[in-house]
């Protein structure tokens, strides 16, 4: 296969046919070329790459729970699948698995949630793609934030819409500031993404900031994206989301999940929040697209949220040391200078110290001290300078990597 033209996207295939070649060009639609990839996938791709040559990488980039999936919540889909939930079930996702996340959204965030207002879907990456393709015509404005989780303006410019970015800056303890979004509102925006707590830079949200944005948004034609997949994630307080505030649950798609909190990555389980008109829309791009979400992973959802929930509070604890160690380590390495993330398991440390681009600094990292991690580049252009850890591994390994990036420092300056 070889690539040909000036457009990426056309391909020349070879097709052996008994003695002889028919030669096709496959040429995609523009859209296409408007998709991103992320970042913690592909280094990740790297790094087994250099273990298959019998390399020691220590895995800091990729952003799932090293935990097991806890034992109540693999025998909820275990008896799940002897009790035949193989088959189709509602698009919009199970009743009971429906009722029990508006219960749970409800009881956490003080707000009222019926049932009617949740989709369940398989990830919590469909409810960002199916919003935006709800919501978003080509040529508006969306709002995202930039370093900020790379699918968000992938997803924007894949519908033909106009990314435009706001700020996440580390003097401001990476707390969003309203004055710079109100500022880029146009006439065109349709929708702002927020994400709190926040990957890549494990910030969360004031409340100051999270009401002056809800008072200047409550009486605007537009609607609020929050991604709130690691709402339970958080170290310090309680979290917040934006539809608790007057106006704007109306206004607000939630989404979650059960990945992070619950250690289910594999499992492919998420939600959204949102009003019930907006979920009848929502569920009718699930019939399109996946009909359904497997429904023995949905039982395990309801056990995962009505069951015991000892070891995501475990998971949490854990969590809480590991940034204490890591935190500590990188503040002492020549060059970095970390803040302590108040959520989520990334540490996200500035590194204009050490007089290297972001980029150049993971690669070297990653081939020459045996340590992955991300280069905030990975995380839109204002990532420049800083790097994101992972914490979401062993203090041994976590140990391990900050000896090893300390030694390389040291013979390299």
């Amino acid at each position: 296969m070889e690539a040909v033209g000036s457009n990426p996207n056309q391909l020349t295939l070879e097709v052996g046919w008994e003695a002889g070649h028919t030669m096709f060009q496959l040429s995609l639609a523009e859209r296409m070329s408007q998709l991103g990839s992320e970042g913690a996938f592909e280094v990740m791709v790297r790094a087994r790459e250099l273990e298959a040559h019998g390399r020691e990488i220590i895995h800091l980039e990729i952003g799932e729970p090293d935990f097991p999936t806890a034992p109540n919540i693999i025998a909820a889909a275990q008896r799940a699948l002897d009790q035949g939930y193989t088959h189709y079930g509602p698009p919009a996702g199970s009743p009971e698995l429906r009722a029990a996340v508006a219960h749970d959204v409800a009881r956490r965030r003080g707000i009222s949630v019926d049932s009617s207002e949740v989709i369940i879907t398989p990830g919590a990456k469909p409810i960002l793609f199916f919003s935006i393709l709800a919501l978003v015509d080509p040529g508006d404005d969306v709002l995202y934030p930039n370093p900020g989780f790379p699918i968000y303006e992938s997803m924007i410019r894949f519908v033909g819409a106009r990314p435009v970015p706001y700020s996440l800056q580390e003097a401001r303890d990476f707390d969003v500031d309203v004055g710079e979004i109100l500022r880029k509102l146009s006439d065109r925006a349709s929708l702002i993404i927020l994400n709190s707590p926040q990957n890549p830079t494990g910030g969360v949200m004031s409340q100051a900031e999270v009401e002056r944005l809800a008072a200047a948004l409550a009486e605007r034609d537009m609607y609020v994206l929050s991604d709130e997949i690691y709402s339970r994630l958080i170290y310090e307080g309680e979290p917040l989301s934006i539809a608790q505030f007057p106006g704007m649950k109306e206004r607000t798609i939630l989404l979650d999940g059960f990945s992070k909190t619950y250690a289910m990555t594999g499992w492919r389980l998420g939600y959204g929040v949102m009003r019930s008109d907006l979920a009848q829309q929502i569920a009718l791009l699930m019939t399109n697209s996946n009909s359904c979400t497997a429904t023995f992973t949905q039982i395990a959802g309801v056990e995962a949220l009505r069951g015991d929930q000892s070891s995501a509070d475990n998971m949490l604890a854990e969590f809480r040391e590991r940034r204490e160690v890591i935190v500590a380590g990188l503040n002492q390495i020549p060059g970095f200078h970390c803040r302590k993330p108040a959520g989520a398991f990334y540490a996200f440390p500035n590194i204009t110290g050490t007089g290297r681009p972001s980029r150049a600094l993971a690669d070297a990292l990653l081939t020459e001290a045996g340590v992955a991690c991300l280069s905030g580049t990975a995380f839109g252009a204002q990532g420049e300078g800083y790097l994101r850890f992972s914490f979401a591994n062993s203090l041994q390994n976590i140990r391990k990597a900050l000896g090893q990036i300390a030694e390389w420092r040291r013979h390299h300056g």
